[in-house]
């Protein structure tokens, strides 16, 4: 045993020897995983953003801002006019709504909409804004004639008791109108979609699955570089078996890949705000299996490279192309059939639908169990023959 501990203690100081391994082993995890968490979708507000340049400042101005904050299409945002041209001008924004001053229905006011050329942005703006100012219309058309009609059965003392009365009718269609009932009925189709998919959960999850496997794997390198340094061959002559090396190794690698492991699924829920707390049991039983299987086919490369560069080499395009394939880039239902049912010979691919079984699908030990046990097969094959396989020169 203090051999085994020794060996994995020696690999561990050698892999972090160098600064940059953090880079692999935390920075660029963290950095990828946000990115595509991002960049794949959110659950946050979607709606474009319409800035708005209030230079009327009135009770009508006021009113249509309201409204346009009702809409599910435009999220206001109040600018000054000179901000708002300089972003329009640097096309950070695909529309500007400025409200004039003087802006009065009774004067024919016109709103002034800015839009960039081609922009469908900038046309469901239009739409907004339009919708907007026609329920700020048809409210004012109400009050007006109410106004009409009480002046025909009593005319008003004073100018003052007629805009009160004016003011006391918008309101009341204002009341009116919100509280009437839908004209239209939205019926949600009852198909199911077949892809679970949460940005952050999968981003998470992938990216995990990815940049453990890639150093796992890159465990023939370190094989190749002793065997070509001649210092496996100087271990072997000791009294050290050659299970003893192999154990100690492995051991070594893939106890720091759970640890890396264990800080990616941290920044997970404390930054991604992703629920891996479903089932601590499964969730273990999912790293383990996956970073033996990793490990295994590293055991096993290592048997057939030559040398650490064409092991460093390897071991990134498969990792890379692996987790591609294996679903931890994007969801795997996106790929055709045919590719869906032929990546199944790929650990990656295993290890990512028992991890969003567990964190997407509310899954435990008896879900992700088919997959633990097809992951706990790859480590026996790919041990089975790089084992048969190992040499020290």
């Amino acid at each position: 045993m203090k051999k085994i501990i020794a060996i994995a203690i020696k690999d561990t100081l050698v892999r972090f020897a160098s600064p940059s391994e953090w880079l692999f082993f935390l920075i660029l995890p963290i950095l990828f995983t946000v990115i595509l968490g991002s960049a794949t979708g959110s659950a946050g507000d979607s709606r474009i953003v319409l800035p708005v340049v209030n230079q009327a400042e009135n009770d009508l101005s006021a009113r249509l801002i309201s409204e346009l904050e009702k809409s599910n299409a435009v999220k206001v945002k109040l600018q000054n006019v000179d901000a708002a041209q300089s972003d329009f001008n640097e096309r950070k924004n695909s529309a500007v709504l400025i409200i004039p001053n003087g802006f009065d229905l009774k004067n024919s006011s016109e709103l002034q909409l800015l839009q960039q050329p081609g922009s469908t942005d900038a046309l469901i703006a239009q739409q907004a804004v339009q919708a907007a100012a026609n329920r700020v219309s048809s409210l004012d058309q109400i009050a007006n004639q109410s106004v009409t009609q009480a002046e025909k059965i009593q005319p008003f003392d004073t100018e003052a008791d007629r805009e009160a009365y004016y003011q006391s009718s918008l309101e009341k269609a204002t009341t009116e109108i919100s509280g009437a009932p839908d004209r239209l009925s939205v019926v949600e189709g009852t198909a199911s979609d077949n892809i679970d998919y949460d940005p952050n959960a999968n981003s998470s999850a992938g990216q995990l699955i990815t940049w453990v496997f890639i150093p796992l794997i890159g465990l023939s390198g370190t094989f190749a570089y002793e065997r070509t340094q001649g210092t496996l061959r100087r271990v072997l002559t000791t009294p050290t078996r050659k299970s003893t090396y192999l154990i100690g190794t492995i051991t070594g690698q893939v106890l720091t890949a759970l640890v890396q492991m264990a800080l990616l699924l941290l920044f997970g829920i404390l930054v991604l705000h992703v629920n891996w707390g479903r089932s601590p049991l499964a969730l273990i039983l999912m790293m383990v299996t996956s970073a033996l299987a990793a490990a295994a086919l590293g055991t096993m490369l290592g048997t057939f490279v030559k040398t650490e560069g064409q092991a460093s080499g390897l071991s990134t395009m498969l990792g890379m192309v692996m987790a591609l394939l294996g679903g931890c880039w994007y969801p795997l239902e996106l790929f055709p059939q045919a590719v869906q049912t032929a990546v199944k010979v790929l650990p990656t691919t295993w290890a990512m639908k028992g991890l969003l079984d567990i964190v997407l699908r509310g899954g435990g030990v008896s879900m992700i169990l088919p997959e633990a046990g097809v992951l706990l097969g790859f480590a026996v094959v790919f041990f089975t023959i790089g084992v048969l396989r190992f040499r020290y020169e």
